[in-house]
């Protein structure tokens, strides 16, 4: 396979638009005790070196990661799957002063949890 079509399978698998602002850095896939699943399969992403789109008319510079935040998603097979999501942080001169920067999780993780928004939808529509 290629880089383009990995990519293209990896977007059927991925919440819509993470690959848009990530890149996959990395997987593992270890043994749990499950009566459903057998593994947990943990995704590492790395933000890209691109600024929000706000701040690309101003002076910056990138100053680094924060800590990965790890969401759950769909399950894929007998696995269950975990993102750990490494967002960058940027230095941005506003006003003449330096501030702090990084690009909002609204996109890709439901407000107050720690799921994929797609995966947290799915979980509300099985509640009705």
């Amino acid at each position: 396979m290629n880089k383009e079509t990995d990519l293209s399978l990896l977007k059927l698998f991925l919440p819509e638009g993470l690959l848009m602002f990530f890149n996959v850095v990395g997987f593992d896939k270890k043994p749990i005790k499950d009566p459903l699943y057998v593994n947990r399969l943990t995704i590492y992403l790395e933000e890209k070196k691109e600024i929000p789109e706000t701040y690309k008319n101003h002076h910056y510079k990138a100053s680094g990661f924060m800590e990965p935040r790890i969401i759950d998603d769909y399950p894929i097979r007998d696995n269950l799957v975990s993102l750990s999501l490494k967002r960058r942080r940027w230095d941005v001169l506003v006003d003449g002063k330096w501030i702090k920067v990084n690009r909002s999780w609204g996109d890709f993780i439901a407000q107050g949890t720690r799921l994929s928004k797609e995966f947290a939808d799915f979980l509300k529509e099985g509640d009705r």
